[in-house]
């Protein structure tokens, strides 16, 4: 007889892709929805979100244990029916994926014995997807097991680069871009960025969770630096304070780019910003910022 348990996982196995997509998903919950299952968007309240404790299971198929990071409680709308929304991300292939999102769903109900939209977020770039799991004999159907997915390596980025949706901003860097894209990608992933007001931890947690799956070589930086300057919200772009933490530190480490730390300083001062925070970011002393505070 095979028995399920609930027990710890260790450390090691709990990745920081997890980490990342846990963070963002809980974070944007209602904008993860809205963007990429308005069905479920539009029919659930947002007003009873209740994140539920970590579950953690034995995995009899893979012969480990796993972490059900984004396990949510919520109502349907107008109504006092409890529900459960299951977001499981997924960042390799494997055959048995849709057979381990069933045995998930069975041990959620068993136990909570509430209705669960199950959620599979695919972030691998093969092809493979499946969207339910079957159990039948030729004489008989028992069940048929069907879950929601979200394949991003077939997902077009330009599709929502205008939708000013901070989840969709930073799922843009899993999605199906090309190589000759990718700087494209970024430039329009920093246009989102200054149309969504959003606080500074909050732009922290996209641009870091972007960055992980999209880091522009020096090369591609130097492009990027370079057709920024020509857009019409250029400004706006050199006003998030991440792009001036970025730029400040390329700087900072190329030797011989004084005037380049100069520049920087300069329109960081002309925006009135703190000066520790452009010591911080230029690494130029105080006296040679007072300087160039003069030619303003």
């Amino acid at each position: 007889m095979t028995v399920l348990s609930i027990v710890k996982e260790k450390p090691s196995s709990y990745t920081k892709h997890d980490q990342l997509f846990k963070q963002l998903i809980h974070t944007f919950f209602k904008e993860f929805l809205e963007v990429f299952f308005p069905e479920v968007h539009e029919n659930i309240d947002f007003h009873a979100i209740r994140p539920l404790s970590e579950e953690v299971y034995t995995d009899l198929i893979e012969g480990r244990t796993r972490r059900l990071d984004i396990v949510v409680e919520t109502k349907l709308k107008g109504t006092d029916v409890v529900i459960i929304v299951h977001v499981e991300p997924q960042s390799s292939a494997q055959a048995y994926f849709h057979e381990r999102m069933y045995q998930y769903f069975s041990l959620l109900y068993n136990k909570y014995r509430k209705p669960i939209i199950p959620i599979a977020v695919l972030t691998y770039p093969e092809n493979w997807e499946k969207k339910k799991y079957m159990m039948a004999f030729p004489f008989f159907h028992v069940l048929t097991f069907n879950y929601l997915t979200l394949h991003l390596r077939k997902q077009n980025w330009r599709k929502f680069v205008h939708s000013d949706n901070p989840a969709a901003a930073a799922l843009i860097s899993k999605m199906g871009y090309t190589e000759k894209e990718r700087v494209q990608v970024k430039i329009e992933f920093l246009k989102m960025m200054t149309r969504m007001k959003l606080d500074p931890a909050k732009q922290r947690l996209i641009y870091g969770f972007f960055e992980t799956y999209l880091k522009l070589s020096d090369e591609e930086e130097e492009q990027l630096m370079e057709e920024i300057q020509n857009l019409p919200d250029a400004e706006k772009i050199m006003e998030l304070p991440i792009s001036y933490e970025e730029r400040g530190k390329k700087i900072g480490r190329q030797e011989g780019k004084q005037e380049g730390k100069q520049e920087v300083a300069f329109q960081m001062l002309k925006k009135d910003l703190p000066l520790d925070l452009i010591v911080e970011v230029t690494q130029l002393d105080r006296h040679e910022i007072e300087r160039l505070r003069k030619l303003i």
